[in-house]
């Protein structure tokens, strides 16, 4: 129950409605169908709001879990308190219960360890008690503790020992280590300086410093990398003072004992050779993690607005994927993404083949009605674009083309899943495939690839490997089940990503849709192997059957609703109707009948009306279909026909923490700085742009040498 207060907290959600989809996510449900079929019971949390939940859930339960363990494990030992229990049960992060935990968990053989082994720890309970008068001096006391056999040769050796002693219990105590991680976080200052004379992308930060506090995540994220590739030294400074005043009046219990100058040692030593390496490695550790939320939650808004661009339906289009000694090569691939034809082509260095290899493109155009060329942007593509605009100037103007980012490419060539959607083709002639299916359907195609690879994050591989799959695996998911799959045309990765159904039973359909042919209804994907009635539930309205003589199989109704669709038909006066276009008005329909009154005779909830409603409008619809259309080109630009002051359209490829990468068509992408992306402030650029997003930008300035492209939204409109 404390669980379910602190989230109904934290996320603002009402405390019954909290308990009722949390009991969702226990009984196995998956975001994606608790979010678009469960919208009565959630009060309509979208995907977003319920993964952040399931997220926060997990941590809190295993925050409980191990506040339960290490209750246990003190307990076990005789040392629990009601001080203790109480630190314990107020302990908020996992950090402070490691902290409390710290004293009675098994160290590792210490100075401190030693002492106690020597049987000094009596004789540092004598000088931390800090009387005003001891009956014997403290160093009489400590050559009662001579030894040879326990290598304690001096009343010295004895009271250094005892000092260790202090001076890991006043390291060990959880207060004060939160206490000093406050101040330094409130105090410290992030450092760095350069370890080589040699200049790098890093050598801004060679002699950086800048309070832990207002250090930038993006800043964060490029001064870890730079240590560990070893191009720099980086320490959190703070303030010595500042830190040993606070221990001083903790530790301190008499100025004038004569314990006082002993008890300073071993409080300065506590701090320098204890304490303070340790809370560096915990904020720097902080720090990073910080970042790297921040990074994974940028990726992931970037992934689904790269994802979800919209379609170019009904095109066929010749896949160009651009190449030097081995060529160029092509493919024809249909409106549906069936390969047509393949060819390869020699138009660039060394050996410049221009007029048969316009011959071998002029007649694929011709021979399959090529509507667009989409042009890989890697190796050779400055070259290929000038080809192929050459090429449609010559009796091709209908025909357009457009450069598609190549991004993770060769991830998916190389791939098995790319040998086994293509045997007979090599490495290059799947790119090509690839390249123009991406431009027909990037969701479907870009699900092929390891989000990693496509480029679109900022340091995504020094992330932790685990929470990043995690999280762009929810975004993939979340937006593959927004849009929906035919499940007759879907690839098995396509289909893996559905809501309930794993690789295993992905593959199962594609095998059950090759021995049988296409499915006629939903109902038929039951008869899938390893595909049981859970899973059905959570896959079926996720899934199309664009053939079915039910038209709801080719919608987001989902079949447990079917009934209170055809309720819904009959009470407005559409049963028996074709309603393969759809029933335009149906919404004002609904508004005129009454919607509580529908609610109560079809018994659904309004949430579940409007969804069918909206379905019923247009079956089969796409929602990115209201989304903006990639651009096509019929002319090539180069980075030097640039001059500032020039106003450009171009397309939002990448967006990070201090601004956004924008094609303009020049092969090099510009940078609108955060500063530059409005005339209000921005404080993070995702606020005004999104990836996928066509603007309209100022040229500022040009480094042709450099490719470096300095562009400017303000005082231009958004397109």
């Amino acid at each position: 129950m404390e669980i379910l207060e602190t989230l109904s907290k934290e996320l603002n959600i009402d405390i019954e409605r909290l308990k009722r989809t949390v009991a969702l996510i226990d009984e196995g449900n998956t975001i994606p169908f608790i979010a678009r079929y469960r919208k009565e019971v959630t009060g309509s949390m979208d995907d977003t709001l319920l993964r952040d939940l399931d997220e926060r859930l997990n941590y809190l339960r295993n925050l409980q879990k191990r506040r339960e363990e290490v209750f246990e494990h003190i307990s076990s030992l005789g040392k629990m308190t009601d001080e203790i229990a109480a630190a314990l049960q107020n302990a908020s992060i996992l950090a402070e219960i490691e902290d409390i935990y710290r004293p009675y968990k098994a160290h590792r053989r210490t100075r401190a360890s030693v002492a106690r082994e020597k049987g000094l720890e009596p004789l540092a309970a004598e000088i931390f008690e800090q009387r005003d008068k001891y009956d014997i001096s403290i160093e009489e006391q400590a050559e009662k503790y001579i030894d040879a056999e326990k290598e304690i040769l001096s009343a010295d050796d004895a009271i250094s020992g005892a000092l260790d002693i202090i001076a890991e219990d006043i390291s060990d105590n959880a207060e004060y280590r939160k206490e000093i991680r406050a101040l330094s976080f409130e105090y410290g200052r992030l450092r760095s300086v350069g370890a080589k004379k040699e200049d790098s992308v890093y050598s801004m930060y060679y002699d950086y410093c800048e309070a832990i506090g207002r250090v930038p995540d993006h800043r964060v994220l490029a001064i870890n990398r730079g240590e560990n590739e070893e191009f720099l030294r980086v320490s959190v400074d703070i303030d010595e003072d500042i830190i040993l005043n606070f221990l001083f009046a903790q530790a301190i219990k008499n100025n004038s004992s004569p314990a006082f100058k002993y008890v300073s040692r071993a409080i300065v030593d506590s701090y320098e050779r204890l304490i303070a390496p340790s809370v560096e490695r915990e904020i720097r550790s902080d720090m990073f993690d910080k970042a790297s939320e921040g990074a994974i939650k940028l990726f992931g808004e970037n992934l689904k607005n790269l994802l979800m661009q919209s379609p170019l339906k009904g095109k066929t289009v010749l896949g160009f994927d651009p190449g030097y000694r081995t060529g160029c090569k092509l493919a024809v691939v249909d409106p549906t993404g069936r390969v047509l034809d393949c060819a390869v082509i020699y138009p660039t260095k060394p050996q410049e083949r221009i007029a048969e290899s316009e011959k071998t493109v002029g007649a694929l155009i011709k021979k399959w009605g090529v509507d667009v060329v989409a042009i890989g942007n890697g190796t050779a593509s400055k070259e290929s674009e000038i080809f192929i605009a050459n090429l449609l100037k010559k009796g091709f103007t209908e025909t357009k083309y457009i450069m598609v980012s190549e991004a993770g490419a060769s991830v998916y060539s190389a791939s098995k899943l790319g040998a086994e959607e293509f045997p007979d083709f090599d490495v290059t002639q799947r790119s090509a495939v690839s390249i123009a299916r991406r431009l027909q359907d990037p969701l479907a195609e870009l699900v092929k690839i390891d989000p990693k690879s496509i480029g679109v994050g900022q340091y995504q591989h020094d992330m932790k490997p685990a929470r990043l799959d995690g999280a762009l695996s929810g975004v993939v998911e979340d937006c593959v089940n927004s849009v929906g799959v035919d499940v007759n045309t879907a690839s098995y990765s396509l289909l893996s990503y559905i809501a309930g159904i794993n690789i295993t039973i992905a593959k199962n359909i594609v095998k059950y849709r090759e021995e049988n042919g296409a499915f006629k209804s939903r109902a038929e994907i039951k008869k899938v192997q390893r595909l049981g009635e859970k899973a059905y539930e959570q896959c079926a309205g996720f899934l199309r059957v664009s053939g079915s003589d039910e038209i709801l199989d080719n919608t987001g109704v989902h079949p447990e609703s079917y009934a209170a669709a055809q309720k819904l038909l009959t009470k407005l006066g559409h049963k028996g109707k074709d309603l393969s276009s759809g029933i335009s008005g149906i919404k004002d329909e609904i508004e005129n009948y009454g919607v509580s009154k529908l609610c109560e005779e079809i018994d659904v909830g309004e949430p579940t009306l409007r969804d069918i409603a909206s379905e019923l409008e247009k079956p089969g619809r796409d929602v990115r279909d209201s989304l903006p259309l990639p651009e096509l080109r019929d002319d090539v630009m180069d980075l030097s026909d640039l001059v500032p002051g020039m106003i450009m359209h171009g397309t939002v490829r990448n967006v990070i923490d201090f601004g956004a990468f924008v094609d303009i068509g020049v092969h090099q992408d510009g940078l609108v700085h955060v500063s530059a992306l409005s005339n209000r402030f921005v404080k993070h650029p995702s606020e005004v742009v999104s990836v996928g997003d066509i603007v309209t930008v100022k040229v500022l300035a040009v480094d042709v040498a450099k490719k470096r492209i300095s562009l400017s939204m303000k005082d231009v409109e958004k397109s």
